[in-house]
């Protein structure tokens, strides 16, 4: 696939991302997605539909609302997010765990800065979380839903696997996406500290906190994106105290 592919490293500044303001909610939004601020040059990268970095208040968040058809991959950086849903899952994310919610034929959720009732302790600072989707291979499956504790792989260093759907992560990935073209890798890095990129057709790199410097492009700072095609490869070297997201994509949708 990539042989076909024009090579293209195209880098996203944060302060240029599309942002939903509320008096809870603080959300800066890496695509355009439906109606919302509709931009037909920038739905997707690969199989990405959304990488939404949000922060909201204690004691508040995003009352029950719909799902279908998507893969859904929530990494939150600071606090800890209540899930609910109606399929009976519920739990607290925080960092380290890796979550992952398939909505399939259809699920209702919620997701609040309110862990009063798993930790018996009122939140008091805001929960600061990136969310992802993607595209399922298959439409209509059963909804589902998958966790599991990561931060002693991420202590480790280097860059590990979140989130796979592909066979030769079968083993490594912390938890499994129903699409066979795409993994999320992430890695916190102290400063000096470098990872390799994977290669692949498409590639997306987020700077979700600190910065670093991208061989070939120059400093990446917080809330940074850059958008790979028949790339990949590269070298990030932490500038400062920094954790990165990667998602490694084989195909592309076409909208």
């Amino acid at each position: 696939m990539s042989a076909l592919l024009t090579p293209t490293v195209d880098v996203r500044r944060g302060g240029r991302r599309l942002a939903s303001r509320l008096s809870w909610l603080d959300s800066r939004h890496s695509f355009s997605l439906g109606t919302h601020q509709p931009d037909p040059a920038n739905t997707h990268h690969g199989v990405l539909l959304v990488n939404n970095e949000d922060l909201v208040q204690p004691g508040t968040g995003f009352d029950t609302h719909p799902h279908q058809d998507m893969e859904i991959v929530t990494w939150v950086l600071q606090g800890s997010l209540v899930h609910q849903d109606s399929s009976g899952h519920s739990g607290v994310i925080y960092p380290g765990l890796a979550q992952r919610m398939s909505a399939g034929t259809g699920i209702l959720h919620s997701e609040k800065n309110d862990s009063y009732r798993s930790t018996g302790e009122r939140p008091t600072d805001p929960v600061h979380f990136v969310q992802m989707w993607v595209v399922p291979d298959e439409a209509g499956v059963t909804p589902g839903y998958e966790q599991l504790e990561i931060d002693a792989e991420l202590l480790a260093g280097g860059l590990v696997t979140v989130a796979s759907g592909m066979d030769r992560h079968q083993d490594a990935s912390a938890i499994r996406i129903r699409n066979r073209h795409a993994a999320l890798h992430a890695a916190r890095l102290r400063p000096g500290q470098q990872v390799t990129l994977p290669e692949a057709p498409y590639l997306h790199l987020f700077v979700a906190r600190g910065s670093v410097d991208l061989e070939g492009t120059g400093t990446l700072d917080e809330g940074d994106a850059v958008r790979f095609t028949a790339a990949g490869g590269h070298r990030v070297s932490a500038t400062a105290p920094a954790e990165i997201l990667a998602w490694e994509m084989h195909a592309t949708l076409t909208l």
